[in-house]
Formats: C-alpha cells, sequence, structure tokens
C-alpha cells in the first residue's frame, strides 16, 4: 500500500476510485466498503484508494473530546495495508479542511489527489455543516468530472448481529467485556499493544506470574475488568495467555486498574518488551475473593478454562 499524507510526494498519483471515512477499528464494514472500491476500480481500469485522517476530526474541532479508539494510526494503516488497498491519503484534518463545502472538498480530492470516482458509504456525510447528501455530492461530481457511486450497506447475519456494524458498537461490546462478539464485527481478534513494565510480584508468589502491560496510547479502549483468554504476542513468537484486568480488589489494590497477563509455557525477562495482546474470550467477571488461597485456587481454574479456549 502506497501511503500519501497529505500531497508531500513527488511523484504523480495514479487516477484512482477511492471512499473517506475515519475507519477505526477498520472493521467487516469498513472491509466491505474498500471491497466494492476495489470491485469500482479494476472495471475502470484505475487504482484504488481510501483517504483517511490521523487524528479523529471531532477532537480537532473540539479539543475537549477524547476519542474511545480501536486502532491507533499506525494500528489502522497496517489493517488498511492488509485489504489490498492501492494506497491511502492520509489527510490532516485540520479547522481549514473542515472549513471546506462538500463541492470544495470534493474539487481539491480530484485535482491535487487524483480521484475520478468516489464511493459514498450510505449514511457518510462531509462538507462543512455536513448538511449535502448523496444527491449533491453525485451533481457536484457531474460538474467537476467526477463519478459518484453509492456504497452497499454491510450486513452481519441476524443470528450473530444484535447491534449495527459500526466502530459505536464495537466500543460498546468491548466495554461489556464481550470481545468474541467484538470480534465478528471487527473480522479479528480486538487486540491491545504496549510495554511489560515492572509490577506488585503478587502472581509469582500464588504461582502465576504476569507481565504488566502499559499501554501504548491511553486513548485504545481497554475492554471490561475480567478475566480473558488471550494470545500473546512477544518477540515475533506467539503464546497463549490468562489476562486479567482491573484493581486486584482481594489485594486491597484501590481503583488503580492494570493489565496482567500469565503467559503459559513462558520463563524470560521482558522486561521494557514490546507485547500484542489479541482478546479471544472473557471468561469471568472481577470479583473479590475472601483470601489469597481462594484467588489462588480460582486461577488455577480459570487457567484450565482458558487453556481449554486456546486448545493449548
Amino acid at each position: 500500500m502506497r501511503l500519501v499524507k497529505n500531497i508531500a510526494t513527488k511523484q504523480p498519483l495514479n487516477p484512482a476510485v477511492a471512499t473517506i471515512g475515519f475507519f477505526d477499528g477498520v472493521h467487516c464494514g469498513h472491509r466491505f466498503l474498500i471491497e466494492q472500491v476495489q470491485k469500482a476500480a479494476i472495471s475502470r481500469g484505475l487504482a484504488s484508494a481510501v483517504i483517511t485522517f490521523p487524528e479523529h476530526p471531532r477532537a480537532v474541532m473540539h479539543p475537549d473530546f477524547h476519542p474511545e479508539l480501536l486502532t491507533t494510526c499506525d494500528e489502522k494503516l497496517e489493517l488498511l495495508a492488509q485489504t489490498g488497498i492501492d494506497s491511502c491519503i492520509l489527510l490532516d484534518f485540520t479547522p481549514e479542511l473542515a472549513a471546506l463545502s462538500a463541492r470544495q472538498f470534493m474539487e481539491r480530492l480530484h485535482r491535487q489527489y487524483a480521484i475520478q470516482a468516489l464511493v459514498i458509504g450510505y449514511d457518510h456525510r462531509f462538507g462543512h455543516g455536513r448538511s449535502e447528501g448523496f444527491e449533491d455530492y453525485v451533481r457536484y461530481g457531474r460538474d467537476l468530472g467526477m463519478e459518484v457511486l453509492p456504497a452497499e450497506a454491510y450486513h452481519l447475519p441476524a443470528a450473530c448481529c444484535r447491534l449495527p456494524v459500526c466502530s459505536s458498537s464495537i466500543r460498546r461490546l468491548l466495554h461489556e467485556g464481550d470481545v468474541s462478539s467484538a470480534a465478528q464485527y471487527l473480522g479479528y481478534a480486538y487486540f491491545l499493544g504496549g510495554t511489560v513494565v515492572s509490577g506488585f510480584q503478587v502472581g509469582h508468589r500464588i504461582g502465576y506470574p504476569t507481565a504488566n502491560l502499559r499501554v501504548n496510547d491511553d486513548r485504545k479502549i481497554v475492554p471490561a475488568r475480567g478475566v480473558y483468554a488471550v494470545r500473546v504476542e512477544v518477540d515475533g513468537d506467539v503464546y497463549g495467555g490468562m489476562l486479567n484486568i482491573g484493581c486486584r480488589p482481594t489485594l486491597g489494590n484501590g481503583d488503580n486498574t492494570t493489565i496482567e497477563v500469565h503467559i503459559f509455557d513462558f520463563d524470560a525477562d521482558i522486561y521494557d518488551h514490546s507485547l500484542r495482546l489479541s482478546f479471544l474470550r472473557r471468561i469471568r467477571p472481577e470479583r473479590k475473593f475472601a483470601s489469597v488461597e481462594e484467588l489462588a485456587a480460582q486461577l488455577h481454574k480459570d487457567a484450565e478454562e482458558v487453556k481449554a479456549t486456546l486448545r493449548l
């Protein structure tokens, strides 16, 4: 995937079919939209492109808004590259850009980025005030020599879809701890990346040493408190793991939430190493036990359930 940042490129851009969005999570609905872009591009003999932004547009316009992200910008670009899209145009969302009308924005895309056709998501609006709709975009495109195409909406099978397929639904599922359903909407297991930091060392004393994760970007959603079955990527290798997110109520840790993972069949010093945790299933919510011994007994049961989930 060719990455184009604003117009900072010395090479001419290939004429392309494109779509626009923030694409947080690059979920199944986003991928379905991108597939439509790719099909339209092939049928027209053009390149395919995605236009997106490094920062959430609302956060740029309203500094007091703090987005909860499914993916960092780098993670989003990684996932977009996996779709096979030819190029990604990464635009800084600035007040100047926000002030453009839909027609002015389309003209800029056509003139500066060689966009010959634009696939518009079924519920997507852009331009200052977001007051115009699809028919307006078609009319502007006709004047500019840019084809405007409607996108089909994506639907999961009704049996596994209790919420609309969108980023806000996935955020809700993660806040509920329903990482299994979130994975169905995403098309992959939700993941967190971070660095291993020193912890309280209690895990060693009760037979389950843990690596404590400091998340790389505090804007990323941390799923609900509880015990999870996860895959752990460290130094290029992948292991099974039992993860706890919570404030360790049995140990009187106060309100300080920690993210601690016990990695099965692993014994190495990985302080300051990078980890990626991929969430498979929530085993149980967090709870307080009467004693450390009772906690250790429950962790043994949890570990067996996690191993069964991971098929270890």
